[in-house]
């Protein structure tokens, strides 16, 4: 047997166990949270090493629990979803509205700066939040903003704009030109021609721009602690944990259903944006 034929069988054997070993090391942390926020308390005092879940133990009282209004003796996670989703969807929304005409601009058009503007739109994104985090609350409160939704959301846009701008300008670059020229040929204005013909072909890097956007938005802690810690009516979800993460009253069973809560939704809409991101819509759209 040949030396190249050796190679071949051993990694056909390493091959799909060390993506086996992968997944394994991925999804284990998710399923024991899963296991840990079914379970009764009593049940996870007597046996915490338990990794499964008999039927007689299966319980959804802790997510009860969790998603039941504060007013109720809950903690209140219904209402900080609604708040997040808000925030998030919104944040998605404003930002695409701003970051794909921009982009298409800084791919498009011929300015003075053009070529640097990228640069400057990258180098905003490589400052740390917290350098911003004491201004934007000083402002914020001064305008009488703070504590509001809509101050979050703004901030939000603002952090993530830049980013989106470049991420989309380098697709929008990967576009062939001569499309928009044959579409202008048949009588398309530049903005016809970005509707018809650029934005569908863009549709894949926009579905990933937006699960980004929404994942920091869903996810972002710091500013929504600034922002409406005095508020708990305002609270998102991931404010919310911290919170819970924060008490020595509230019980493992309790935080880690919180943690699957803030978890779903990202997972949810990843498989359902999939077809989205795959990309490849430009493959043979031109050719010679």
């Amino acid at each position: 047997m040949s030396r190249d034929a050796v190679e071949r069988r051993v990694l056909g054997v390493l091959r799909p166990l060390f993506i086996a070993f992968l997944l394994l090391i991925t999804l284990f942390p998710f399923y024991y949270m899963v296991v840990l926020s079914f379970r009764p308390l009593q049940s996870l005092l007597q046996e915490p090493g338990q990794l499964w879940i008999s039927p007689s133990e299966f319980n959804i009282d802790t997510y009860k629990d969790v998603l039941r209004s504060t007013d109720d003796g809950g903690q209140g996670f219904l209402n900080f979803m609604k708040n997040s989703f808000l925030v998030a969807i919104g944040t998605v929304v404003l930002s695409l509205l701003v970051a794909v005409p921009g982009a298409y601009a800084v791919s498009r058009l011929e300015f003075f700066g053009r070529r640097q503007i990228s640069a400057v739109f990258l180098g905003v994104y490589f400052f740390p939040a917290i350098l911003l985090a004491i201004p934007l609350f000083v402002f914020f409160t001064r305008i009488e903003q703070r504590g509001t939704l809509t101050g979050l959301l703004i901030v939000y846009v603002a952090q993530v704009a830049a980013v989106s701008i470049y991420m989309l300008r380098n697709y929008f670059d990967t576009i062939p030109a001569s499309l928009e020229e044959a579409a202008a040929i048949d009588g398309c204005s530049r903005l016809q021609a970005m509707w018809h013909v650029s934005l569908p072909l863009a549709l894949p890097a926009i579905a990933s721009n937006a699960l980004f956007v929404f994942m920091i938005a869903w996810n972002e802690f710091l500013f929504a602690l600034l922002f409406l810690l005095e508020k708990r009516q305002n609270w998102t979800v991931s404010l919310g944990l911290s919170q819970l993460a924060g008490s020595i009253e509230v019980p493992t069973t309790v935080l880690m259903a919180g943690s699957v809560i803030l978890t779903v939704p990202i997972i949810v809409l990843f498989f359902l944006s999939e077809r989205w991101l795959a990309g490849g819509l430009t493959a043979g759209a031109e050719k010679g």
